[in-house]
């Protein structure tokens, strides 16, 4: 179980350090397209590397998916959502450091790739708009993860139909809330950040959440799975 866990936090650090990495570093150079392209890079690479050992969730509405749709444990589901957290902190850590040596950086001014929505962040989109993508965006990204990883899938391209998948999320929603669809990648920004960006965080929490369990809840009654 420790190597489950440490996967999962090796995984989720992947996806922090890639795609948030690619926001506070490189996003005035390769803007949302680029973003995007990272963040889908990330799951691809953190699935064919690690997802032999853990299944590569790297996300706890995607572990929750799990646990509704009865594939995991809720001990499973804890386990696995701890050392997802704890790797999205770390690699926030060390994408706030990197940050950090560059002259005139300020995290209050700059952030860190957190999430958000309303008056001042990126689209400027309401809270209802908020709540309403990333449930839909997570119940999408949740339903084609557990179908390509279910019975009827195609051996071998989970990670790419995944990764792909979630990368289309970002080219819909950044300028909605940034996307989430993952409350680990938010909570480990958010902490850093501080301020409106834990004031937000629960929308990030909440509504992907929900969003996995519905996924979750339709796969384990058959309406999303082959057989």
């Amino acid at each position: 179980m420790s190597k489950i866990m440490f996967a999962e936090f090796i995984g989720t650090f992947i996806l922090v350090f890639f795609g948030v990495g690619s926001a506070v570093l490189m996003g005035d150079e390769i803007g949302m397209h680029g973003i995007a392209a990272a963040f889908g890079l990330s799951i691809i690479a953190a699935a064919y590397g690690i997802g032999a050992i853990s299944g590569a969730h790297l996300n706890p509405a995607v572990s929750l998916g799990f646990l509704a749709s009865g594939q995991m444990t809720g001990a499973q589901f804890a386990r696995h959502a701890a050392a997802q957290v704890v790797g999205a902190i770390v690699g926030a850590l060390v994408i706030y450091i990197i940050a950090s040596g560059r002259a005139g950086y300020d995290i209050a001014t700059n952030g860190l790739g957190q999430n958000g929505y309303g008056a001042g962040y990126l689209g400027e989109y309401g809270l209802g708009a908020a709540l309403t993508f990333e449930f839909v965006a997570t119940f999408v990204f949740v339903t084609v993860i557990l179908g390509a990883t279910g019975p009827g899938s195609v051996p071998g391209f989970a990670g790419l139909a995944i990764g792909f998948t979630l990368m289309g999320i970002h080219l819909v929603g950044i300028n909605v809330t940034g996307v989430s669809v993952n409350p680990a990648r938010s909570i480990g920004p958010a902490i850093f950040v501080g301020g409106k960006a834990l004031a937000d965080l629960w929308v990030f929490i909440v509504a992907p959440l929900a969003g996995g369990v519905l996924a979750g809840v339709l796969h384990a009654a058959g309406l999303t799975r082959a057989d």
